[in-house]
């Protein structure tokens, strides 16, 4: 192939970054090439490390960023032509000079104050004349394609993502993180508890172990019950740092709370049980008969896995258990209690507007509860189109974009239980035989607007 002329600046484009237009400088006293970005983050494992930076490419405007994330090749001291030695990040990515398509190393550094964003090393420059008394050879490019970039689908690159929980090896965190690295991004677990917050309006974070985190792409709040507020307290802050939580806070707290949740899904007319609420113990005979009578069910607010939720066969038995509750200042709900149903809901896991899977749990026993965690078995189903409608609307009532929507099926049509924003992946996975870490992953992908592999 005969030399190719380039001016001593070019355009080019770094497609797998998601630049698709650079005014770069060529430099035949440098081997390696450089890109000026900030942010400059190292991540991942030893064993497979990776780099997340962000770029100004708009020469002229800092205010428009592109974040990228690459792996890292190597790690190496670069001395610069004024003779100071810095250790810098190197990657490897293609770059695109007129017709001409390349894989090359990048090194990285910040120096923001730098008119040209990329230096084109020698190692680039093979097969390339440079005429350094010329500009712009190659055919121009332009920054007008940063126009529509956020309505266009970015290049794909690792994530880094945290999961908030306080059990590392339980079997939904596993999966999650096994089906994240299996889709090349990085899975890093925090204690939610040992997480303390940084509240300023100007740079708020989360910080861990005596530092603050750094900026995650993705938060997957796997919080437990009992530690349902302060675990809303670190999610909104995440969401204060601007980091996309696959729940929010606000949903979380609606969700958790029993009378909230109902108080919603009534708003937005989703079928459930007849449900009630009081204050003053004069009016339990009231509450009991606003359920229908006995047998009813009652409910603390924020029971979980079948706990804290008790059923009363007789108005005797509804009335002792409402005043215990009474007593222990418990807030609780009445429901009325589906015969019919006879110890047997359906959970149907719901990530975005989609249903993906489905079970049917059975309580052990004379229990009531079937919930697994509480010794109920599940088995597959099919579902209605009523009932798959009903789970997706629910979910969107809360505001949740995973959840697990429990549902019964009465004598006049399906009707919702409850909704997890945190739902457990081990039984319905094993009983539908469907990778849902993977769609959870495949869902935050398009959320961040990724193409397809």
């Amino acid at each position: 192939m005969s030399n190719i002329n380039i001016g001593w600046e070019e355009w080019v484009s770094l497609p797998k970054l998601g630049l698709p237009a650079l005014i770069s400088k060529t430099d035949t006293g440098a081997q390696t090439s450089a890109l000026h970005a900030f942010n400059i983050q190292p991540f991942g494992s030893e064993r497979k490390p990776k780099v997340r930076f962000g770029i100004n490419p708009i020469e002229g405007n800092e205010q428009f960023s592109i974040y990228c994330s690459a792996d890292v090749v190597d790690v190496r001291t670069i001395t610069s032509s004024n003779g100071i030695s810095e250790l810098r990040y190197v990657i490897e990515t293609s770059v695109v000079i007129g017709e001409v398509t390349r894989n090359i190393e990048i090194t990285l550094t910040n120096r923001e104050n730098m008119k040209y964003k990329m230096i084109l090393g020698r190692s680039a420059l093979d097969g390339f004349t440079v005429q350094p008394e010329k500009s712009f050879e190659q055919p121009l490019l332009s920054y007008d394609l940063y126009k529509n970039i956020k309505k266009q689908m970015p290049a794909r690159r690792s994530l880094r993502i945290a999961v908030l929980t306080l059990e590392p090896n339980n079997y939904s965190t596993r999966r999650i993180v096994e089906a994240a690295e299996a889709n090349d991004h990085v899975c890093e677990l925090i204690n939610t508890k040992r997480c303390y917050l940084n509240i300023q309006s100007v740079d708020p974070d989360v910080h861990y172990d005596g530092k603050a985190l750094p900026h995650y792409d993705v938060v997957i709040p796997r919080i437990g019950s009992s530690i349902t507020f302060y675990g809303m307290a670190v999610v909104r802050q995440f969401e204060a740092m601007g980091t996309f939580c696959l729940n929010s806070a606000d949903a979380i707290g609606i969700s958790r709370d029993k009378l909230a949740a109902h108080q919603v899904l009534a708003r937005h007319r989703i079928p459930m049980p007849n449900t009630a609420f009081a204050n003053l113990p004069k009016d339990t005979d009231n509450l009991i008969g606003l359920v229908s009578g006995s047998p009813l069910v009652v409910k603390l607010l924020e029971s979980t896995q079948g706990k804290g939720v008790l059923l009363a066969d007789t108005k005797k038995s509804a009335s002792g258990i409402i005043n215990a509750f009474r007593k222990l200042n418990a807030p609780f709900i009445v429901q009325e209690f589906i015969k019919e149903s006879s110890g047997t809901d359906i959970r149907c896991l719901v990530i975005g507007n989609k249903v993906v899977a489905a079970m049917m749990r059975t309580s052990a026993d004379d229990d009531f509860r079937s919930n697994l965690h509480a010794g109920g078995k599940a088995k597959s189903v099919t579902i209605t189109k009523e009932e798959r409608t009903i789970s997706i609307k629910a979910t969107k009532a809360l505001g949740l974009n995973i959840a697990g929507v429990d549902i019964i099926r009465t004598a006049t049509g399906p009707k919702v239980l409850e909704v997890n924003s945190s739902p457990g992946l081990e039984g319905i996975e094993s009983v539908s035989k469907k990778d849902i870490a993977n769609l959870i992953i495949n869902y935050i992908e398009k959320k961040s607007g990724f193409k397809s592999l």
